[in-house]
């Protein structure tokens, strides 16, 4: 009977520790997106110089991207943004993100969008130190989304570009809606947001976020 007894308190503490584990929230570490560019193989040879390489400042958590010395000077019809940093490798179009302040300042209609969603999105004008380029099309303020490995995205039921939500705690607290999941095998955990929506929330980088799973 002892025996008997023993096995089912061992059973409950395990039925126990599944369910808390159940409970456990899943966190998001959140990353800050300044202003930044992705720029073509053409435009970066127009800026700075026909075979011109970005050079590496820093690696992203994203595997391959990573933060250029690079930096150049963006011209809008009401303002210039200066030291607008690059990061590579360079993408197949170029691409400006600002946050809605930076447009404003910009004076451009920069539309929320999707990474590479670049049609009928705002045009600019790319100063660099051996020319200029003035794109019709590409300046947007990023859609807030996550990046999320294969692996965790499975565990959790998710799927590739599903719309999610992230609890904000603390002062400014609030419920995110309409963040965007990127689900790869080499992404690393991680949310975007510009500038504008962090200070919105009082976050700042590493800051780790609740993910809402309904």
């Amino acid at each position: 009977m002892q025996g008997s007894e023993q096995i089912s308190r061992i059973v409950e503490e395990v039925v126990e520790r599944m369910r808390q584990e159940k409970k456990k929230p899943f966190l998001v570490p959140v990353g800050i997106s300044n202003r930044h560019i992705h720029l073509s193989p053409e435009d970066l040879a127009t800026l700075f110089g026909s075979g011109h390489q970005l050079t590496k400042l820093k690696d992203l958590k994203q595997l391959g991207e990573f933060a250029a010395q690079e930096t150049v000077t963006l011209v809008g019809p009401k303002g210039i943004i200066q030291n607008v940093r690059i990061l590579g490798p360079t993408r197949k179009q170029t691409q400006v993100e600002v946050s809605r302040t930076d447009s404003f300042a910009l004076g451009v209609k920069a539309p929320v969008r999707e990474s590479g969603k670049l049609d009928d999105s705002a045009g600019i004008t790319l100063v660099g130190p051996k020319g200029s380029v003035t794109i019709k099309e590409g300046v947007i303020c990023a859609l807030r989304h996550i990046h999320m490995s294969t692996k965790e995205a499975q565990a959790l039921g998710l799927q590739d570009r599903s719309m999610v939500k992230v609890q904000v705690p603390g002062e400014r607290r609030m419920i995110l809606e309409q963040v965007l999941l990127r689900v790869g095998d080499t992404f690393v955990l991680e949310l975007h947001l510009d500038t504008d929506e962090a200070n919105a929330a009082w976050l700042k980088n590493d800051d780790q976020l609740e993910l809402v799973l309904d």
